[in-house]
């Protein structure tokens, strides 16, 4: 599954609650034993009826899974793009991501099951994760659905020429946008860069 110009290989090992890192220290880094024993586990989808926008990563990373936070490893620019592109009035720690549903956001995967990195995954597990998800979509019934990731969503949905930003199909009635993947690996996006691809979602989704 080789990515295509603008993202990373799928794979950004990502962050539970022995605590991801901050400048404060105040959330101690997993242990490698830790990490270790977060492999094949399953993390939480923060949802709720009726969301403004669901947000869609590729898998959990060992760190996400150590610790139960979506997009948690430190270095991964979810959380900064999510404020620097409009969603959020301040940046927030992964570890107060319940707060989501408050601002009309939330978080899935296209696959449930952690792994140190997205490219361990398999196509048949993005396909039967984009089947999956159109179900939660169904019943969560989002406005927006946004894929974190242009390469998992090609192969999960089978739209091997899609690109960045609106795409032309729904899925279970929601409106459909792809965006780039906010690991620290993708070196083809900065903070800056990535936040207004963050920011051009959230005019669409303000321009109803």
């Amino acid at each position: 599954m080789a990515a295509p110009a603008g993202e990373p290989p799928l794979g950004s090992p990502v962050r539970r609650r022995t605590g991801a890192a901050d400048p404060a220290g105040r959330y101690p880094r997993p242990t490698r034993e830790e990490l270790a024993a977060a492999a094949e586990r399953t993390i939480p989808d923060v949802v709720a009826p009726g969301l403004e926008v669901l947000f869609v990563g590729i898998n959990p990373g060992l760190w996400s899974a150590a610790t139960g936070w979506h997009f948690a490893r430190p270095g991964n620019r979810f959380w900064p793009a999510l404020h620097r592109g409009g969603f959020t009035p301040r940046l927030l720690h992964p570890s107060e991501q319940d707060e989501l549903p408050g601002y009309g956001l939330g978080i899935s995967n296209m696959v449930a099951r952690a792994s140190a990195r997205a490219d361990e995954l398999t196509p048949a597990e993005l396909i039967e994760g984009a089947q999956i998800l159109t179900a939660k979509v169904e019943r969560h019934r989002p406005r927006w659905v946004a894929v974190v990731g242009v390469t998992a969503y090609r192969i999960g949905f089978a739209r091997p020429k899609a690109t960045f930003g609106p795409q032309p199909e729904r899925l279970a009635g929601a409106r459909l946008w792809v965006l780039p993947n906010p690991s620290g690996l993708n070196a083809h996006f900065t903070p800056e860069t990535l936040g207004a691809a963050f920011g051009e979602l959230r005019a669409a989704v303000a321009a109803g």
